[in-house]
Order: C-alpha cells, then structure tokens, then sequence
C-alpha cells in the first residue's frame, strides 16, 4: 500500500459507491480526507473508525461560489489538496427527444463543470505547493455513447477532453491529470 500521510486529498461524490470506496482506501493509507458530497457523514465517520483522518463537507459541486468557499476553507484547515477525486455524478437517463432541458442541464452542471470548477478552484493552492494529482472519474459511455444518455456521455466525454487539456496546463508544474473510466 502506499502512504499519503500527510497529503489532503479531496474526493467529490464521496457518499456512496466508487466515492466512498475512494475514501476508504486513501483514508487507510494515512491521507486527510475531505468527503464531498451534499451527504458525506457517514463515509466520513467510517474512514475515521478505520483508522484514517476526514471531514465531511456538504457542497453543490455545480455552484461556483461553493466549490471556491469549499476549497478555501481546505486551505485554510489543512494545507493545500495534494489529490483530488472528481468522482461526483448523476444520471437522468432519457430519450433525447424527451430530455427535458432541466435534465440536459443538471447532468452536465454536475458531472462536467463540477470538475471544471474543482480543479479551476484548487489550481492556485497545487501550483504554489509544486506538487498535485487530479483524478477525473469518466465512463465508456463517454467514448462510445449509450442510448438514453445522451446527456451523460456528453458529460463524460467533455471531461475526457477537459483532462486532456489541463493535463497539458498543469504537466510542467508537477502537477498530473489523469481520467479512470468506470
């Protein structure tokens, strides 16, 4: 196993599944982890009762003004991130000519800028430290499409695209940038 003790390491969508998972294991391993989710208490509670440091906070990833008070007040409380797990997703599955434009919207809003704002937010604190790793959470669907998700593989295959491009921003710095497909 490898240590992160003394790391911070921020996961979003961290209340249940791969999330949750994602926690555990760093919280084993010696990180400081912040479960991100709009219910994180639990997982929280969890990673501490295995040995592990974390914190829930409660944010709307898809609302700039949060994700930005979010990641200052992780600053602030234990130093800048060294990780972070854009996990954070949902599904509103339908056929595109029913897909409501809330649904459309509300999927993106949280898969894709989600993300955008998560790393855009935690950019400035990783560069001045010299050192930082952004895991962006994607899908097959956002290779390859899948009936009735038109919305999620759009979500998808725009952070494939978005880790690319911040990979290539953010590479000189020591900072890397990778997306896992679940």
């Amino acid at each position: 196993m490898l240590d992160f003790t003394g790391q911070v390491v921020i996961v979003t969508g961290a209340s249940r599944g791969i999330g949750r998972a994602i926690a555990e294991l760093f919280g084993k391993q010696g990180a400081t982890v912040v479960c991100v989710a709009t219910k994180a208490e639990n997982v929280a509670a969890t990673v501490a009762t295995i040995g592990g440091n974390a914190t829930a906070k409660g944010c709307d990833i898809s609302d700039v003004t949060a994700v930005q008070e979010l990641v200052n007040s992780v600053v602030e409380e234990f130093g800048a991130p060294s990780v972070i797990i854009n996990n954070a997703g949902l599904t509103r599955d339908g056929l595109i000519m029913r897909m409501s434009d809330e649904d459309w919207d509300r999927v993106l809003d949280v898969n894709l800028k989600g993300a955008f704002l998560m790393i855009r937010a935690a950019t400035k604190s990783m560069m001045k430290a010299r050192y930082g790793r952004i895991i962006n959470i994607t899908s097959i669907v956002g290779q390859h499409g899948a009936a009735g998700q038109a919305n999620y593989a759009a979500s998808k295959a725009g952070l494939i695209g978005l880790t690319q491009s911040v990979a290539k921003e953010l590479g000189s710095r020591n900072s890397q940038v990778l997306s896992r497909r679940t």
